[in-house]
């Protein structure tokens, strides 16, 4: 048991690392795509790539588990990355940082109340997610001018976060189904890309793909499908499987860190104070989050004790 859930962990972990670099391919694409063609493309990419993994075709055990695919790949492939890119264009990315971290709370809430054989909330969850939130708004205010209000803009990143918490819940659901992972991940996809695919009108969508004779823009597109896509799906829905949709979600925190290190090691940026606070409190918030320390039951020894 033991090794399963450190193999969770490492899981969760491979997928933040991947996922806090994005931010740099996804930079370099925007110079010639809109986002709505990054995502297209990543995404038909990754479920290329999945089929390729395993070609074996899912059948499922019961009919109404279709309407919890469509609903995953809705909320995690469609839903989320184009609040999230939409909500960019009318707020501050710092602003969209910090409120896309509140997901974790969301998934806890959401788990509290639809999926009551999860492991219960505790005191160390909020206080690890107000460290947390503490160190994540320091790392994305550094050097800006505080927290500026978008009502659009921020709440479409709100309604981002309450997505992707939707997404995960209903992964952990799919988990219990019994099926494989990378099976499972491919159909979440053709949902995800079948309810996109109305979108592309909406937002002028190009399908020239000449554009990749870029070197740069082809590395970069592959290492968003293949990587941050098709692998990092995988792996997330893994973690989700074994650790719970909750414990998984709150490597959500280590994002912005992964950036700043990013930022730091890619293009050359500096680590100023406020940063390192931030991320300090960021990985107590998490440490304090994922700790297995029961409250209730420590509390109660030392009453037998006394």
């Amino acid at each position: 048991m033991e090794r399963k859930t450190a193999a969770g962990h490492l899981a969760a972990l491979i997928t933040i690392l991947v996922w806090g670099t994005t931010f740099i391919s996804t930079k370099l694409l925007l110079v010639d795509f809109k986002p709505v063609e990054i995502l297209f493309f990543r995404f038909v990419m990754g479920y290329v790539a999945l089929i390729l993994a395993c070609p074996r075709i899912l059948r499922l055990k019961e009919r109404r588990q279709e309407l919890t695919f469509a609903l995953a790949g809705l909320c995690g492939v469609c839903m989320y990355y184009l609040l999230e890119n939409i909500a960019l264009t009318y707020t501050l990315a710092s602003n969209v940082g910090v409120i896309i971290s509140v997901a974790p709370f969301f998934t806890a809430m959401l788990t509290h109340l639809f999926m009551r054989g999860e492991e219960r909330l505790r005191p160390n969850f909020f206080a690890g997610f107000a460290a947390a939130m503490a160190g994540i708004c320091l790392i994305s205010f550094n050097g800006a001018n505080g927290f500026t209000l978008s009502p659009v803009g921020d709440l479409l990143a709100l309604a981002a976060a309450l997505i992707w918490a939707c997404y995960s819940v209903l992964t952990r659901r799919i988990s219990g189904f019994g099926y494989g992972t990378i099976q499972a991940t491919r159909r979440i996809f053709f949902y995800g890309l079948l309810f996109m695919a109305p979108t592309l009108f909406l937002f002028d969508f190009n399908p020239d793909l000449t554009r990749f004779s870029n070197p740069v823009y082809l590395f970069n597109i592959l290492f968003l499908g293949f990587g941050a896509s098709a692998l990092c799906f995988v792996t997330w829905n893994t973690a989700v499987r074994v650790l719970g949709a909750v414990k998984t979600s709150i490597y959500i925190y280590m994002v912005p860190v992964i950036t700043v290190v990013t930022s730091v090691i890619v293009l050359g940026e500096t680590v100023t104070p406020a940063s390192a606070l931030g991320i300090l409190l960021t990985l107590t918030g998490l440490l304090l989050s994922e700790s297995k320390f029961e409250w209730k039951k420590r509390s109660a020894q030392n009453g037998l004790a006394e």
